[in-house]
């Protein structure tokens, strides 16, 4: 049987199953439409394989396999990222909502609104229709996302979050693994009126496969921070997705911590449609092949449609005994864009000569008046610093630990909240002084 009929078959499979799941549920008539139209783009386009072009760093067979990959939920004794902080807490137990272990949604406070996906559904009409699938079927340009407009078609779980003020306490969200098998797939919208403010805080792996979309509109003069802490299975396979839209004078801001997990695709596609708007990227990651195969990708698509804003791109990836980074990142400055900012940086810090760091930085500029530039560096530890500090009395070891986590501030210092910060720093703390 030859590649192409293997992807026909795994894409029938997987839309049958999703069609049997949703049949269990009822749904109205905004959601049945943007899912329809979710199914026919996915079919136009296929399931992602390794001809494709943004595939050929990373093998999707396993994100596009009709059955998951059974994957151990990985068990700890230490507290879990983002305890210590206030929160509104909304729980997804492989891939369902866990109102027991969640907070009160309808006590969210004032200036939010949240619901889930599940109930949101069954009505015919919801604010989020402007949204749900509009935004990953927009994305869906130049670059195709077969995976995104696979969960558009078949998620049935996620939250809907309508912010109208400035929220100080942030949402979020805990993503718990417990069965081997578990396919998990959630969709979430955020829509931040004029003005309004959210922190998004997201952790755990989601289940033995992953799949989550995440859209989001910020409208004018409105914020949005977004910190990711993905689960620490060895096993976890999983590909994100963030796609947003930000109005004049709006500011995004969104980090991803990774350790461990099998494979792990993350994707953000972000597009500037009014004036004076920023948009922060940044993650760090880290990788051990020791503890099991590890292959990271961050593929980015930035789009400036607008005039004088300013993209930011920042990722670090620290890897050792065989693990595998990708960066695959995209400026795009439209016509009439002009006095765009556009900054890009993927690094790699190697500690052996086994691992492998795979870059792709693009730009492709159409206006005149702007200050665009990329990077992208792979390298060891520097022996000149190790030096200096060894010179100083500190342990080869101690030394090298501290210019990692040196090496990795780059990236969490995009963080605006120092308290998140911190717990971030505490948790690539605790992988550093772990590894061999």
């Amino acid at each position: 049987m030859g590649a192409q009929q293997q992807e026909s078959d795994a894409l029938e499979a997987r839309l049958a199953r999703c069609r049997e799941d949703l049949a269990q549920y009822k749904a109205g008539a905004w959601i049945r439409k943007a899912r329809e139209e979710a199914e026919a783009r996915l079919r136009a386009m296929g399931l992602p394989g390794r001809r494709d072009e943004y595939w050929r760093f990373t093998r999707p067979d396993l994100l596009a396999a009709p059955e998951p990959a059974a994957a151990e939920p990985f068990e700890t004794d230490e507290a879990l990222v983002f305890d210590e902080i206030d929160r509104l807490k909304i729980v997804f137990t492989d891939g369902r909502f866990d109102p027991r272990a969640s907070d009160d949604l309808t006590k969210a406070g004032v200036g939010i609104e949240i619901i889930t996906l599940l109930e949101a559904a069954e009505a015919d009409l919801h604010w989020a229709q402007d949204i749900f699938g509009r935004l990953e079927a927009a994305g869906q340009s130049p670059v195709p996302r077969p995976l995104a407009a696979l969960n558009t078609a078949c998620a049935r779980n996620g939250v809907l979050i309508r912010v109208t003020g400035k929220v100080a306490r942030p949402v979020s969200l805990i993503y718990r693994h417990y069965h081997t098998h578990s396919d998990a797939m959630l969709h979430h919208v955020v829509r931040l009126e004029e003005g309004a403010s959210l922190t998004l805080l997201e952790n755990g792996p989601g289940g033995a496969r992953f799949n989550s979309v995440l859209e989001v509109d910020v409208a004018d003069g409105a914020a949005f921070d977004h910190v990711r802490a993905q689960g620490r299975d060895h096993d976890r396979v999983a590909a994100t997705h963030l796609f947003a839209r930000l109005g004049a004078k709006s500011a995004l801001r969104s980090f991803t911590l990774t350790a461990n997990g099998r494979l792990t695709r993350n994707e953000a596609v972000v597009t500037f449609t009014g004036d004076d708007a920023l948009a922060h990227l940044a993650g760090a990651a880290v990788g051990d092949g020791n503890s099991g195969d590890f292959h990271h990708d961050d593929t980015i698509f930035i789009t400036h449609g607008a005039e004088r804003c300013e993209s930011r791109q920042v990722f670090k990836k620290v890897l050792m005994n065989g693990a595998v980074g990708v960066f695959q990142g995209k400026i795009l400055v439209r016509q009439g864009a002009q006095k765009t900012d556009g900054y890009q940086m993927s690094q790699a810090l190697m500690l052996d000569g086994d691992s492998q760091f795979l870059a792709k930085p693009e730009l492709e500029i159409y206006a005149d008046d702007v200050a665009c530039s990329h990077g992208s560096t792979t390298g060891a530890i520097d022996e000149e610093a190790l030096f200096y500090l060894r010179s100083r009395g500190v342990p080869r070891k101690d030394a090298e630990n501290l210019l990692v986590l040196a090496f990795l501030e780059g990236a969490v210092e995009e963080i605006a909240d120092e308290v998140i910060a911190d717990d971030i720093r505490l948790r690539l703390q605790g992988w550093v002084e772990r590894r061999g």
